[in-house]
């Protein structure tokens, strides 16, 4: 059961996120329409929970190896070959996530330093911004969870 939700970690939670975006765009439409007043508050939830779900679709995507690539070149080459630059993919991937994670960390931390607090509800802005650091080591893990997976099953 564990390792089932941890297999769907990205998605349970994608789904949920995105549920919420959805609930509150359509109350927000509702409200706009039958009282003529924007919750304004409503679209700095469903911006911020976007970033989430972009990181977690991200995530997702190097799980099941269907991120971009250049398949057409890719595929012509023989297998050997194959190895190195699907190795040197993933490689560049982490180093990029690794970055990624590590400027995220950066910012949550001078976030929390200047107690900086978002405009319609007036909460810390690192509780979006958290995100970042969290979901890019989420995302090195699948990339490293594919890449073992790849080279035992020889379908780099």
């Amino acid at each position: 059961m564990i390792a089932k939700f941890f297999d769907h970690f990205e998605e349970i939670l994608g789904s949920i996120l995105v549920a919420v975006m959805v609930t509150i765009s359509f109350v927000n439409v509702i409200t706009r329409y039958f009282i003529r007043m924007s919750l304004s508050w409503s679209e700095e939830i469903t911006v911020n929970l976007f970033v989430w779900v972009v990181m977690l679709g991200t995530a997702i995507a190097f799980k099941k190896g269907s991120h971009l690539g250049m398949e057409f070149i890719y595929e012509r080459f023989p297998d050997r070959i194959k190895k190195v630059l699907f190795l040197l993919s993933a490689i560049l991937s982490i180093a990029f996530f690794v970055v990624l994670g590590w400027l995220g960390a950066i910012e949550v931390k001078d976030e929390i330093d200047l107690c900086v607090i978002t405009e319609s509800l007036a909460i810390p802005v690192w509780y979006y911004t958290i995100a970042i650091p969290v979901f890019s080591v989420l995302v090195v893990f699948r990339i490293l969870q594919n890449v073992v997976k790849s080279l035992r099953d020889h379908t780099y």
